[in-house]
């Protein structure tokens, strides 16, 4: 081959690898918008009319069908729950902890939650003194009660056992409870930034959602799961990833459309100290929603969810590429990682985001203890929505301490 020959053979070579160059970014660029576009479709600018109560109904109840769908699941690699389960891996309620539905720890202690809240509400409008953190710090004693711990050996407890929730027998299970949560109630409730502990632990969001749902406005609701997860988890980012929860599960009862709610819970974040991990993950979440589908590949990109600022970005990225709430709390269970919090987590957001009716039937009638969670969806959203004072049935069920 003549020099001439060769020059104009490694032009064309080179002008095809161009050409092919180029048509791979198009591609590239084309998928990413579909991606983009099939997003905007699940989670679209105007989102239907809902009452309050159907959101804090979805809210509650459908974290506890993300929590029971990823229970049986909880401690199994990828490998292994394709194997048990099939290539699809869990595609409904299987059997954990004897029953089928069974809810874990993380629903407890957001029921606990929940009950706490409210009784800060009622001890405020009782006697006029009142912080969400300390009232909720001895609602989280009575679950440490349901554990398997007596009463009289809890030496911070000092009152009766008394309220309506402590009695229900269906919490009164030890479903492989958080060792950080046992340990740090154990002794003095931890506040942010004064490092009870060095934990990060998935604790502390998982059980933050009900923050969102009687927040006065959204700072208030960040500052509140902040302080609600620094009781037991005192690393910034176990705290600040609960804070961004409870923001995000506020907007979302005003109805926002899911981007627009992180933009803003992204803005109040960072006016914290020492919150750039939970940011990137947070970032490297909504980035993936953008250009990849929810296998269970790519959610294991962003983690196993054990750590706070993980859950929550693996249930960020399940809700936006969600095509409805089946889809979304089963992507956030298929993984090898912490299933039932990663669950959890996603159906709070997805429930707030598109209320108890976008929950599949065959689901929200099976699992666990609904009917608490309905109950303390009502009773959350009755007490804050009023200034009267409280009713002597509401005090017996909720005192305020």
């Amino acid at each position: 081959m003549g020099p001439a020959m060769a020059a104009e053979t490694a032009t064309a070579l080179k002008a095809r690898r161009m050409a092919a160059g180029k048509k791979a970014a198009e591609t590239k660029a084309r998928m990413k918008r579909e991606a983009i576009a099939t997003a905007k479709a699940h989670h679209p600018t105007r989102l239907p009319e809902l009452q309050p109560l159907q959101r804090a109904r979805g809210c509650l109840v459908g974290g506890a069908v993300g929590d029971a769908l990823g229970g049986p699941v909880e401690f199994l690699s990828l490998a292994a729950i394709r194997s048990r389960f099939g290539p699809q891996g869990v595609t409904k309620f299987e059997e954990a902890y004897g029953q089928v539905g069974a809810i874990t720890d993380d629903t407890q202690m957001t029921f606990f939650t929940a009950e706490g809240l409210i009784r800060a509400i009622v001890r405020g409008r009782e006697r006029g003194l009142s912080n969400f953190e300390g009232v909720t710090y001895y609602a989280y004693l009575r679950w440490l009660h349901t554990q398997g711990v007596p009463w009289d050996r809890i030496p911070q407890c000092s009152g009766e056992l008394d309220g309506w929730l402590v009695g229900e027998k269906a919490l009164h299970h030890r479903r492989a409870p958080g060792n950080t949560c046992l340990s740090s109630l154990a002794g003095p409730m931890g506040e942010p930034y004064q490092k009870l502990n060095n934990s990060k632990g998935c604790g502390g969001v998982m059980r933050a959602a009900p923050v969102g749902l009687i927040a006065r406005s959204y700072g208030s609701a960040f500052h509140t799961g902040c302080q609600i997860a620094a009781i037991t988890h005192g690393h910034p980012s176990g705290f600040l990833a609960a804070g961004y929860l409870a923001m995000l599960i506020a907007e979302l009862m005003d109805g926002a459309r899911l981007q627009d709610a992180l933009d803003r819970t992204d803005a109040v974040l960072s006016q914290w100290r020492e919150y750039e991990e939970v940011a990137e993950a947070v970032r490297r979440a909504r980035r993936a929603a953008g250009s990849q589908r929810p296998t269970p590949e790519n959610v294991e990109r962003l983690g196993e969810g054990w750590v706070a600022e993980e859950a929550l970005a693996i249930a960020i990225f399940c809700s936006l590429t969600a095509d409805d709430f089946r889809s979304g709390v089963l992507a956030a269970v298929n993984h090898g990682g912490d299933s039932d919090s990663t669950g959890a987590i996603t159906g709070n957001i997805l429930g707030a985001l598109w209320g108890y009716e976008a929950i599949p039937a065959d689901l929200a009638q099976q699992v666990e203890a609904r009917e608490i969670a309905e109950t303390l969806a009502r009773d959350l959203l009755e007490l804050s929505a009023g200034n009267d004072r409280v009713q002597p049935r509401q005090i017996e069920r909720y005192p305020g301490w």
